[in-house]
């Protein structure tokens, strides 16, 4: 009795001629394993971006649907330039990113510092908890700073009120309480504060990590060379943390200018008393949501795209210009 031959594909299972025909080859395998990334980038990063570009130029309102947008050219452009509430806000975010960025390096350097000084198990007890308000949830930094500005029982008119009683300090604080989130002076100072305690440890560990890259040897050298501790942190530690504070401080230029999410928690997403609270991205987002006008808003946007690009081209060019005076 003669058996008929079976070929591989049919003596194959099930399993066995789908692994075969889903084989990659090495020179596919690459774009296969790029691809999710790809096609994420596209969907929710290149497409976003090309359509605010081609919103600024449109006029449209969502609930219209799509055949109501428009071609209006620069009309957009124009209109954001002439507005005042654009270049209020505007001004409110280059005050906040000024007021609450430069604190922040300025004492993120001293507290890596210190840091560096202490021993390993200390050091990573306190750089956890540097690090905590920048991963903490904006939900819980709503309620934690709802209470500590609260105008009735605010933990920080409690500590001014008691502070206030002392006879040295008495003349130099109020002794009624405050309504930091209630008055147009005090709101851009309450944003301020919030910004520095979220961001100044995150600061700080990006200092620590281009502290721990200094070699020592360097500042053994300047030891015997009879360099004092001023004089080593001077001339030793400040040009090894130049490479890292250019990297900070661009993502403190960067991150100040689109500032929101500090605004919408402390304002509740209307800016505040005479609009003192209103940075350029949640005026954007007021415009485009609670008015309706998503054309003027992707303007408004690319608008502050241009002032973000000069913002960090000047970074750029004053570290070079000093380095270059070395």
């Amino acid at each position: 009795m003669t058996g008929l031959a079976l070929t591989p594909e049919l003596s194959a299972g099930p399993r066995q001629r789908i692994a075969r025909r889903l084989r990659v080859t090495p020179r596919l395998a690459p774009y296969l394993l790029l691809s999710p990334f790809v096609v994420l980038f596209l969907v929710f990063g290149l497409f976003p971006l090309g359509f605010s570009l081609y919103l600024a130029f449109q006029s449209w309102q969502p609930a219209s649907g799509l055949a109501s947008m428009h071609f209006v050219g620069l009309h957009n452009f124009a209109f954001a330039l002439h507005d005042p509430w654009f270049w209020k806000s505007l001004g409110n975010t280059l005050w906040l990113a000024l007021v609450a960025g430069v604190p922040q390096h300025l004492v993120a350097i001293p507290l890596a510092v210190f840091l560096q000084s202490t021993s390993r198990r200390l050091r990573d007890w306190l750089s956890a908890a540097y690090f905590m308000p920048y991963v903490t949830s904006t939900v819980a930094i709503a309620v934690l700073f709802s209470a500590l500005f609260s105008a009735h029982h605010g933990l920080l008119d409690q500590a001014l009120g008691a502070l206030a009683r002392l006879p040295l300090l008495g003349a130099w604080l109020p002794r009624h309480a405050v309504d930091w989130l209630g008055r147009p002076d005090t709101i851009k100072p309450a944003i301020a504060i919030l910004v520095f305690w979220r961001y100044v440890g995150f600061n700080t560990m990006l200092y620590l990590a281009a502290l721990q890259s200094i070699p020592r040897e360097l500042h053994e050298a300047a030891e015997m060379d009879g360099a004092g501790r001023w004089s080593r942190f001077w001339h030793v530690t400040l040009p090894g943390l130049r490479p890292m504070m250019y990297f900070a401080v661009t993502l403190s230029v960067i991150g100040g200018l689109q500032l929101f999410d500090e605004a919408f928690i402390l304002t509740g997403g209307h800016g505040g008393a005479d609009q003192a609270g209103l940075t350029a991205a949640l005026y954007f987002y007021r415009e485009a949501f609670n008015f309706d006008d998503f054309g003027g808003a992707s303007a408004m946007s690319w608008l502050l795209f241009l002032v973000v690009a000069l913002a960090t081209w000047a970074t750029g060019r004053a570290f070079r210009e000093r380095e270059g005076a070395r």
